[in-house]
């Protein structure tokens, strides 16, 4: 203590270790299988890492790379929105490489927001969003996704969100597939929050990092709906895609108005980063649809392993539409209804590691007896997860 106050920022003062880190260091005291964090145990494409290797001997990106990315990067994103999407951006104007989307959102919020500001973000939502939020002065505003047992699945009320806008919203943080339920928000809900953004003149930030592993409905970005163009902050990275999370390659695309505003932010944040790999992840945008679809069908059977082994050990199991996070209900197995201390417990009883959902929500007590998995994971890996798991069945 200094000068009778605590050293950490008071807008910090409620986010301590983040979860992930505890559960992980946990899973390495127990010799558990991890399937709390997300990030894969296998590397991307091997044409992919190659590039990087190519890009580091050939001196591309090894000095500072230009501020808002290299252009080939910037030009790859851009005609990956437009042959995905029909969406045009222009790569000298609308594009701007960050250290990750961690670093887009944290920008973004920077950028965008003042003290007074609110923010409405879907609950349960990754932890990142209301620290960003915090440290840009602004608060946060949750409309929470409900869950429905009968069909394994969870639901925004689109009433609930048009009655948290009030005169001081100034921004919508969506993400969509959604972490950690693996929500996919339809046509129709896009279309319902693209209208109240343009009624209410809402900015919009939408964190799209899973757009490639949808397994039912379909990606639609919000940008590409009438009126959205001009106000959406679309995000993205390569992290999720390739499985790469390392390179921490992410991106913006959005109006001239807006990228200018989050990279003078950004500037003084990382300034830029990933040299080598941002000329990596260019040629990895530019892999055939086959690619994308292998991924796809791959990760749809590990959700599909990993989901039936759940259901088989007593869980109730929301199976996700997209992501690569199943989200389970364990009062079936732990009447408590506490999923810290069932996460906390899980290795020493079984030999695995998840994360509660409590952590991604204001609303603790809504969270509380759900739990995250991720399969992210070699196949034979889940199949062993799948086999300790089943230790609990009642």
């Amino acid at each position: 203590m200094t000068q009778g106050r605590p050293l950490l920022n008071r807008r910090l003062a409620e986010f301590g270790t983040t979860i992930f880190a505890e559960m992980s260091a946990l899973a390495v005291r127990t010799g558990a299988i991890n399937l709390g964090q997300g990030f894969p145990d296998t590397d991307g494409p091997e044409e992919v890492r190659e590039a990087a290797v190519r890009a580091l001997r050939a001196g591309h990106g090894n000095q500072y790379p230009p501020g808002p990315g290299v252009p080939e990067l910037r030009t790859a994103i851009a005609g990956h929105q437009q042959r995905r999407y029909a969406l045009t951006y222009d790569p000298d104007t609308e594009v701007l490489v960050t250290a990750g989307a961690t670093e887009a959102i944290a920008a973004s919020m920077l950028a965008l927001l003042e003290p007074g500001d609110e923010v409405i973000a879907l609950e349960p939502y990754y932890d990142s969003y209301a620290a960003c939020i915090a440290m840009a002065g602004a608060s946060r505003v949750p409309v929470t996704l409900h869950p429905e047992p009968s069909t394994g699945t969870y639901r925004l009320d689109l009433d609930e969100l048009r009655a948290a806008v009030t005169p001081r919203t100034r921004l919508l943080l969506l993400n969509t597939p959604h972490n950690p339920t693996g929500t996919v928000l339809t046509r129709e809900e896009l279309a319902a929050i693209a209208e109240l953004a343009c009624e209410r003149d809402l900015l919009v930030v939408t964190d799209e990092v899973y757009e490639h592993l949808v397994f039912e409905g379909e990606h639609l970005p919000l940008a590409s709906f009438p009126g959205m163009r001009e106000r959406t902050v679309t995000i993205s990275s390569a992290g999720k895609t390739f499985s790469f999370t390392g390179w921490k390659v992410g991106w913006i695309t959005a109006s001239p108005e807006l990228v200018t505003a989050v990279r003078s932010a950004k500037q003084f944040l990382t300034y830029v980063s990933a040299g080598p790999f941002q000329y990596a992840v260019a040629e990895a945008l530019r892999l055939p649809d086959s690619y994308f679809d292998t991924l796809r069908a791959d990760l749809r059977a590990k959700r599909d392993l990993l989901s039936g082994g759940l259901a088989e050990a007593g869980f109730t199991v929301y199976r996700p539409a997209g992501t690569y996070f199943v989200t389970t209900d364990i009062r079936p197995l732990d009447s408590s209804g506490d999923g810290f201390a069932f996460c906390r417990s899980l290795p020493e009883r079984c030999g695995v590691v998840a994360v509660p959902n409590a952590v991604f929500y204001d609303h603790r007590e809504q969270g509380a007896p759900f739990v995250r998995f991720a399969f992210c994971k070699r196949t034979e890996v889940l199949a062993e997860a799948v086999a300790r798991l089943k230790r609990l069945a009642p």
